[in-house]
């Protein structure tokens, strides 16, 4: 690291970050940290009202636990499940106000540009012994700070993905902005919003599992609202995960849920369906796509959750050589462990400093955008990457090498599906009316295969 009393940035206040923060006060590190919105934990207020499939136990950093029992700080019970704002009232709000760490944090302040001083991308010579400039937007002024080393923990949360099939974003998608939530809505909330409405949620995941729960929930209050569900999966229970089986019970109780659910027949369900186009039909949102190798048109939509995933976001880091995986966009050297096309389980063997090397000298992305697209991102693993990059930069090679992760199993890796042949709708235009689900409208008998791979032991 260039040796500098210039101090270590940090982007982002969440868990990760803060925990990069707690091992660098460890390492007697000078640190500055910098948070786009207006409180720690941001990204995770925005779901603050969804409960966590880990308990307590893999949420807390070690050297961030430490620093607050010094405090008189006490820890929440293991095996507690949190929310999200439970995350953030009982454990950052707490460590960020610890005074070693409160006076270096930087609120309300978004990164727009980094850079090595005086050098753009192409320029080499003595590029490693130049500090990095970060330029940031501080309640509306542009601020310039100068750092010896940069670790990128900003996130993806506020980079949704689109809500069509191929990835891109449309102006027809930006147009109905206002009736499309990304993510996971607060319901219990937002009741107003989607009562008596014909909503459809789209995504294969926890998120949209999640949000599926709450509205079916609030269907049984408003028993006009229709639920529609798309997916890109061929089978239906390619989402039922590993159940009974999970290493992480929660996360086990989201797949019984949602097949008790899709028992009940109260959703309409299109899969496989690939969206192509998103309009306006008659004041209702019109979708267009394939479903099942044909051509549909689905009308008399009134508001979509779009839970399709998160990317992350790299337009401030133009100036910085970087060496990201071009298909999952995560650090290079994770992405055979984590590439979803190859991976249906969360864990991944310890990596650290080492695997999070850039080509460009001390800087590092950690965290959920360490992963790029792939959605298998665990805290735990965010705090082991954070220990490790800072044990390098504070010249402790051999703790940095010494990598250890412990992770639960997530009990099912890969499922074979048999079943019977899926039939297609006989009519291409589809409004307010039952949709095909999984195999024809109704629950198939499926055999489950569970088998053990290299992933999942």
């Amino acid at each position: 690291m260039v040796k500098t009393d210039l101090p270590v940035a940090i982007i982002g206040a969440g868990p990760v970050g803060l925990a990069a923060a707690a091992h660098l006060i460890k390492k007697g590190e000078r640190f500055i940290l910098f948070e786009a919105g207006s409180s720690v934990g941001a990204s995770m207020l925005e779901w603050g009202h969804v409960r966590m499939f880990s308990p307590w136990q893999y949420n807390i950093d070690k050297a961030a636990k430490e620093l607050l029992e010094q405090s008189g700080w006490s820890s929440p019970k293991a095996d507690d499940l949190p929310t999200g704002k439970e995350m953030v009232d009982e454990y950052l709000l707490p460590l960020s106000n610890l005074p070693e760490i409160k006076a270096h944090i930087t609120l309300n302040a978004k990164v727009v540009g980094v850079a090595r001083k005086a050098l753009d991308k192409l320029k080499t010579g003595n590029r490693d012994q130049v500090p990095f400039q970060l330029y940031m937007e501080v309640d509306g002024d542009t601020r310039v700070f100068e750092a010896k080393a940069v670790i990128d923990s900003s996130g993806t949360w506020t980079n949704p993905n689109p809500i069509m099939s191929n990835g891109l974003w449309t102006n027809a998608e930006r147009k109905l902005q206002s009736r499309i939530f990304y993510g996971i809505p607060n319901v219990g909330e937002q009741e107003e919003r989607y009562r008596n409405k014909s909503v459809m949620v789209v995504g294969g995941g926890h998120s949209a599992i999640n949000a599926l729960l709450d509205l079916a929930a609030l269907q049984e209050k408003y028993p006009e609202m229709r639920i529609y569900w798309v997916l890109r999966k061929s089978h239906i229970a390619e989402v039922y995960g590993g159940q009974e089986n999970d290493g992480l019970p929660a996360r086990g109780e989201l797949g019984i849920r949602i097949q008790r659910l899709v028992e009940t027949r109260k959703l309409d369900i299109l899969t496989p369906f690939h969206i192509s186009s998103v309009g306006l039909k008659d004041g209702a949102i019109r979708i267009l796509g394939d479903l099942n190798g044909e051509e549909s048109n689905i009308t008399g939509i009134d508001e979509i959750v779009v839970s399709t995933g998160f990317r992350p976001d790299t337009s401030f880091l133009n100036e910085i050589r970087l060496n990201l995986d071009p298909a999952v966009e995560s650090v290079e050297a994770l992405a055979p462990l984590i590439d979803p096309n190859l991976h249906s389980c969360g864990t991944v063997r310890p990596h650290g400093e080492g695997e999070l090397r850039q080509p460009e000298k001390n800087f590092y992305i950690v965290g959920m955008k360490s992963y790029g697209r792939a959605p298998t991102f665990l805290l735990a693993t965010g705090y082991e990457q954070v220990r490790s990059v800072v044990a390098y930069l504070t010249g402790d090679f051999a703790a940095a090498k010494e990598v250890q992760l412990e992770l639960p199993e997530t009990g099912v890796c890969r499922t074979n599906l048999s079943s019977s042949n899926c039939c297609v709708p006989d009519t291409q235009e589809i409004e307010a009316a039952p949709v095909v689900n999984s195999c024809c409208g109704g629950p198939v008998p499926i055999k489950l295969e569970i088998k053990k791979n290299s992933c999942c032991g």
